[in-house]
């Protein structure tokens, strides 16, 4: 898998082509087993604090991932995300198949970012990403603020800012500037 996305990250595969190399290994496993693995993940510091401080301040934190559905469902109900989105596997008998149900890729991302947006009545200007590779590029060419945190060189090159740390809420002062400037 790491090799998958090392050409996804050079633009050699496409999303959908990791996609399918990358759900085979979810073959036989369930929902709940997924849910429980993710519990015990360690991701980034201050996810919750972030979020929290998002909704505080009248700025609704919403999940664009191209990671599987499992995984954003868990990400938005243990952090309080107002939405997420992902490409999906295939459940047969309440087991994942190996196979893809649903591909999606960095321009759906963007497109349900977008999109989520236009239904709360707010234009791309009106919106701010997070992000750190690749897939995050459609969409951070198209939003008001546009932050690489930890990210790889292509998405600082196009990110209107970039952070590094080891803790989210170092966003938050970027998003505060930002969101002052557009009220």
């Amino acid at each position: 898998m790491a090799k998958a996305e090392a050409a996804y990250a050079a633009g050699q595969l496409t999303n959908p082509e990791i996609a399918a190399v990358d759900a085979l290994a979810w073959a036989d496993r369930t929902e709940r087993e997924i849910d429980d693995w993710l519990t015990q993940l360690p991701l980034v510091d201050g996810i919750a604090e972030t979020v929290q401080w998002c909704r505080a301040h009248r700025l609704l934190p919403v999940l664009a991932t191209l990671a599987w559905q499992p995984i954003g469902k868990h990400l938005r109900k243990r952090f309080g995300f107002a939405a997420y989105c992902g490409p999906e596997l295939e459940i047969l008998n309440g087991a994942f198949t190996g196979r893809v149900r649903t591909t999606f890729d960095e321009f759906d991302k963007r497109d349900f970012a977008l999109r989520y947006a236009k239904n709360l009545g707010f234009g791309p200007s009106q919106c701010a990403a997070i992000g750190d590779s690749r897939s995050d590029l459609p969409l951070f060419d198209e939003v008001g603020l546009s932050v690489a945190f930890n990210a790889d060189q292509q998405a600082r090159d196009r990110a209107s800012t970039t952070v590094d740390g080891g803790d989210l809420r170092a966003v938050t002062p970027l998003l505060a500037d930002w969101h002052q400037r557009i009220r």
